[in-house]
């Protein structure tokens, strides 16, 4: 008998794959790992998804009723053949053209009404899993960073995408499958008890066979089924992050490295399908076979009881017909339980989600902001990421309206982890942060972001036009406002050169232009959207000098009359601040404008005659 091996051998670690799964064979129960994957609440995930179908229970109970009514009609098409051979070919009874067209009514109102059932659950599906995709993707936008940053944007996407998708595929099908086999079962025994009590016990002889065979089956199937979604959302993650690093694989000369990796998620995919659909498939083998076994009792017993009188030929036909009946609910619900699984599976994905604690909602009394002035003050403030050690310790400092502040210092030192506090991607551990005197925290998040724009190191380009791109900073600007942003960040003649001029169409995250260029049209959106206070992070990183030269003339007029935060390595960009802030191991160690820090002969003056002598 085969022996499965346990679901974390199913998900191996990158790396260990090949060793793991050695040719697809499972590994020796010798092999079996201490821990154990902690088992998910089936049960809960079911009555959930119950929560989402009983929203549609109109639809939802028209569907029964037709699932009970093709039930009825399935059983009663066997009934009439038998009595049919009784009473018309043997007993020579009067009717014979009418009984049937009856029969034939039958079995066309039991095709009406499995086709309505279809349709029916059809629409209620597809409006579920629409509801649960939308919710999905809202909740995905409430949601705080630190949740994005843990997890890989690929394996994310398959829970949007595929898991939702095999629930559809599923309600489609095993809901109505699963009742009409319920039904089905009930239906048969009770006809078959009523016709003949002792050839019904006999027909019941295979279904202890029958019952082991699909609990040692699905008990094996489940955790299959779960293992491979959970390893087709890492193969999309991976494969989602080495697309969007194909630069980076290319310039290492790593093609192969990410093929052999790629390979081993694959191989992982691989085995726990083939073993889930192997095993799943064994289903129709061995309800074929039992079918059969249990079809030889009734015509070999029957017969026996029909020359004693005790049946007619019409009952074993009858029950002949029915012991299929009998088993192909079965068979049915064998089946439909492994493709229930696998749909709970996702379903699970989806809910785990949703089960995530999303962006801490403003408290009540949170005001709006309107108009406000830029006044920034840091005081006293500390904050740690969520298992780590401290990362800002007892940072003060105050911005005034329209000045702009210079932050410096090594990676790791806390410069952005500052910015995320001041736009409450963060909370401070303890201290505050205040605009214009009020405590970040009662400001409504939304409002408080809106009064602020961003220039990033990297900017981000959505697939779309140039105008919708620079009109992203204020959604109802008219085409002449974001002409004129483009002109004060130096975009506008770039892009009517461009075929299409601000008509023309980017790819997603702007490939086809240069890196100037997209940080160009992200200073026009930042100049469209009119912000209070401004963060540029590297804005002019990795950028040649002529462009350089264009930026920040551009930087100049956006920051012009706005309090800025600046990150930044180059001098260029930061000399010109009022205030410069140099920061080590999340302490502020000096603090001043540029001449009072390099006067001091410190870490600033060190860091500036530094990038003087590698210039």
């Amino acid at each position: 008998m085969l022996k499965l091996w346990k679901e974390p051998f199913l998900y191996p670690k990158p790396g260990t794959a090949a060793e793991a799964l050695p040719h697809g064979n499972p590994p020796a129960a010798s092999d079996k790992p201490k821990s154990k994957a902690k088992a998910k609440n089936a049960s809960g995930t079911l009555r959930r998804m119950w929560s989402y179908l009983i929203a549609y229970k109109g639809r939802l109970f028209s569907v029964i009723a037709m699932v009970v009514l093709s039930s009825a009609f399935s059983l009663l098409g066997p009934y009439l053949a038998g009595t049919a051979i009784d009473h018309y070919l043997i007993n020579r009874g009067s009717g014979f053209i009418r009984f049937l067209a009856a029969m034939a009514a039958v079995y066309a109102l039991h095709s009406l009404t499995m086709w309505l059932q279809s349709v029916w659950m059809i629409t209620v599906s597809q409006q579920t899993v629409y509801r649960m995709r939308v919710q999905l993707f809202e909740h995905l936008h409430r949601l705080p960073i630190p949740y994005f940053s843990k997890r890989q944007h690929g394996e994310l996407m398959s829970r949007v995408t595929n898991d939702i998708e095999n629930v559809s595929s599923s309600l489609n099908s095993s809901v109505i499958q699963l009742l009409s086999s319920v039904l089905l079962l009930i239906g048969t025994v009770t006809v078959m008890l009523t016709l003949s009590p002792a050839l019904t016990l006999l027909t019941f002889l295979v279904v202890p066979l029958m019952v082991l065979g699909m609990k040692w089956i699905t008990e094996r199937t489940g955790k299959l089924f779960k293992a491979q979604q959970r390893n087709l959302g890492d193969l999309n993650g991976y494969i989602e992050e080495t697309l969007s690093g194909q630069r980076i694989v290319k310039a290492f000369s790593q093609e192969r490295t990410v093929i052999e990796a790629f390979r081993e998620r694959n191989e992982r995919i691989r085995v726990s399908g083939f073993w889930a659909q192997a095993i799943s498939g064994f289903i129709p083998k061995l309800m074929n076979a039992l079918n059969n076994l249990s079809f030889a009792i009734i015509a070999g017993i029957g017969a026996v009881f029909a020359l004693n009188g005790a049946i007619t030929v019409g009952v074993i036909v009858i029950f002949a017909e029915y012991s299929r009946q009998f088993t192909r609910p079965l068979n049915d619900l064998a089946n439909q339980w492994n493709t229930l699984l696998s749909a709970v599976a996702g379903a699970e994905r989806v809910f785990d989600v949703l089960a995530e604690e999303e962006e801490r909602t403003d408290e009540s009394s949170a005001v709006e902001l309107s108009g406000i002035r830029g006044e920034v003050v840091f005081k006293h403030v500390s904050f740690a990421y969520e298992g780590r050690n401290s990362t800002i310790q007892d940072v003060s400092f105050r911005v005034k309206p329209g000045e702009t502040l210079a932050l410096v210092g090594p990676t790791g030192a806390g410069k952005t982890t500052l910015i995320q506090l001041l736009c409450r991607f963060y909370d401070p551990s303890s201290g505050s942060v205040t605009i214009d005197g009020m405590d970040t925290r009662e400001i409504k998040r939304e409002s408080l972001r809106s009064q602020m724009a961003f220039v990033l190191q990297d900017p981000f380009l959505f697939e779309g036009t140039i105008r919708e791109n620079i009109r992203y900073g204020k959604l109802d600007a008219s085409d002449e406002e974001v002409e004129r942003a483009a002109m004060l960040a130096n975009a506008h003649s770039f892009i009517v050169r461009m075929k299409g001029g601000y008509d023309a169409m980017l790819k997603m995250d702007g490939s086809g232009i240069s890196q100037g260029q997209k940080q160009l049209l992200a200073i026009a959106r930042a100049i469209l959207a009119n912000p209070s206070i401004l963060v540029l992070d590297e804005a002019t990183s990795s950028i040649d000098t002529v462009t350089e030269i264009k930026i920040q003339e551009a930087l100049q007029r956006l920051m012009e009359g706005r309090t800025s935060f600046v990150i930044a390595h180059r001098l260029n960009t930061i000399r010109q601040a009022d205030q410069i802030v140099v920061l080590q191991e999340g302490a502020i160690v000096e603090k001043g404008s540029h001449e009072t820090l390099l006067g001091k002969q410190g870490y600033y003056s060190k860091m500036v005659k530094g990038h003087a002598s590698n210039d």
